[in-house]
């Protein structure tokens, strides 16, 4: 890619922009939109005390040990690159490890990539606070009045309003940023998505027309990724074509409107997919559930640790990718198979579930 990352190989380029772009839009957003759905069964078992307890230690001892640990060498090699430090991860770890330094306007320790846990942290306990109303709303006046809505609707067109409304409303004047508490576009979207997860989790309606629906979802997601595609990808020149008055253009407010309405097309297709092929008892996908959180707290970290000395050998692009795939995705199964989850203290710091003989020997007293 040509944009900025932690760190750049040699063979950095724009070929893969394209795939990255259709990508970017609702990844993150599916992410929250599962979280809320989980979150929903688990508060319909459990009582909400149990669930923020639940929460806290599965989610915020992960976040301190990734922050701490885990993202630390992503910064190292982030700085080694950029000529911020000299070599010796010991001497850099000791600075990282203290609050009070700053290395070139960067407070460490940082999240990075583990921005999307601690988000998921606060809104798991805003949930556990606005259970109780979610529910009494849905089964209220507006939720009744919702339900007699036409199914593509309620699947397709409803759940976009208050994305597009965010986009034009908040996004211009609080642009991403993965600040906790500045925000605020970031927000809205990503707590609407957790909370549309959540609500729609056990409505028999909304998953029956998502199935249904899956290829007009599809195609209007086609519809929408081909002629965006090249036009996010030659952006400033868009905004140039359209002249010193873009900001009034109809044609960027349509483009702008695209790519939310493409995001939820997407998320619905892949819903939709997931619903008619995946919705049934499967050992791979139980393992894979069990097994996905310490996976996304690895990732970025054996990518970036595996990426900085390949830049430094020059062994040629399909050399260097293929090694950072499969070490990345080697990395994160070895490590979580042999190491992660043999070890009760390690699958509390990486946020997954105790096993029975660990609770029944008293090696922790936390829900499992």
């Amino acid at each position: 890619m040509s944009w900025d990352w932690h760190v750049k190989s040699t063979y950095a380029g724009p070929d893969l922009e394209p795939f990255m772009r259709v990508l970017n839009p609702w990844r993150l957003s599916l992410l929250f939109f599962i979280s809320g759905v989980a979150g929903r069964f688990m508060l319909d078992k459990v009582s909400r005390e149990t669930f923020a307890k639940e929460r806290l230690w599965r989610l915020l001892i992960p976040l301190f040990i990734g922050m701490q640990f885990v993202v630390a060498p992503q910064t190292y090699f982030q700085f080694l690159q950029s000529g911020t430090i000299e070599p010796g991860f010991w001497a850099f770890f000791a600075q990282y490890s203290d609050p009070d330094f700053v290395f070139e306007g960067t407070t460490t320790p940082t999240w990075n990539h583990l921005w999307y846990v601690a988000y998921l942290l606060v809104y798991s306990f805003l949930l556990v606070g606005l259970a109780p109303w979610l529910k009494a709303l849905m089964s209220g006046p507006l939720g009744r009045g919702v339900s007699r809505l036409p199914a593509w609707i309620i699947a397709l067109a409803l759940p976009v309003v208050p994305l597009l409304i965010v986009r034009f409303t908040l996004t211009p004047h609080w642009p991403i940023t993965h600040n906790l508490v500045s925000d605020w576009a970031n927000h809205a979207a990503s707590f609407y998505v957790f909370l549309l997860g959540y609500m729609v989790a056990k409505s028999a309606r909304f998953w029956t027309t998502i199935d249904k629906m899956r290829f007009w979802s599809l195609g209007l997601s086609i519809l929408l990724i081909v002629p965006l595609t090249p036009l996010w990808i030659h952006w400033e020149g868009f905004l140039q074509w359209l002249g010193p008055d873009s900001e009034a253009s109809p044609l960027l407010f349509i483009a702008r409107a695209g790519r939310v309405l493409y995001a939820w097309f997407a998320i619905a297709t892949l819903l939709g997919f997931a619903q008619r092929l995946l919705n049934k008892p499967s050992r791979i996908l139980a393992y894979l559930t069990a097994m996905i959180f310490p996976y996304y707290i690895l990732h970025q970290t054996l990518i970036i640790s595996i990426a900085y000395p390949l830049s430094q050998m020059k062994l040629g692009l399909p050399v260097e990718a293929g090694a950072i795939i499969i070490g990345t995705i080697g990395g994160c199964v070895l490590i979580s198979e042999l190491i992660i989850k043999r070890l009760a203290l390690l699958r509390i710091f990486f946020g997954m579930k105790l096993k029975p003989e660990h609770l029944r020997i008293g090696v922790c007293n936390l829900p499992g």
